[in-house]
C-alpha cells in the first residue's frame, strides 16, 4: 500500500510541475497568436465567473456559459488535451460559440467589462455590434 502511495505522490508532484512549466512557458510566449491561444482558456474561465454573478445576464445566456464552462473543466474531450497545437481546440471551439450565443443575449458593455484579456480578441470574437444592441 506505501509503494502506492508513494506513486501517487511522485505522480501529482509531476502534474504541479508540468503544469507550472507549462505556465512559465506560456508567459515567456512572444505577443501573437499562441500567446493569445495560451491566454483565451483562462481568460475565458473567469469571464464566465464574472457574468455567472452579473444580475443583466439572461438565464438561458448563464446556462450557455455555465455549459461552456463545465466543457472546459470536463476531462472528456473530443480532441485529447496531449495532442500539441490541437489539443485545446475542441474547447475553445465550445467556448467561442457560447460566447457568441450570449453576445446576441447579453449587452455588450457587460461581456467587455466581464473579460479580463485584451479587448481586442473578445471584439474579434464577438463580431460587429448588432443595431439593437449598440454599444450604449
Amino acid at each position: 500500500m506505501r509503494d502506492w502511495a508513494v506513486a501517487l505522490a511522485g505522480a501529482v508532484a509531476l502534474l504541479v510541475a508540468s503544469w507550472a512549466l507549462l505556465i512559465l512557458l506560456a508567459r515567456r510566449l512572444p505577443p501573437g497568436l499562441l500567446r493569445d491561444l495560451a491566454a483565451f482558456v483562462p481568460d475565458c474561465v473567469t469571464m464566465v465567473r464574472r457574468l455567472r454573478r452579473d444580475p443583466r445576464v439572461p438565464r438561458r445566456a448563464k446556462l450557455a456559459i455555465l455549459l461552456a464552462g463545465l466543457w472546459v473543466a470536463s476531462p472528456v474531450d473530443l480532441i485529447p488535451e496531449f495532442l500539441p497545437v490541437i489539443g485545446p481546440l475542441d474547447d475553445i471551439v465550445v467556448v467561442a460559440l457560447a460566447l457568441r450565443y450570449a453576445g446576441r443575449q447579453v449587452p455588450r458593455d457587460v461581456l467587455l467589462a466581464a473579460w479580463p484579456g485584451e479587448t481586442r480578441l473578445i471584439e474579434r470574437l464577438l463580431g460587429t455590434p448588432s443595431a439593437s444592441q449598440g454599444t450604449a
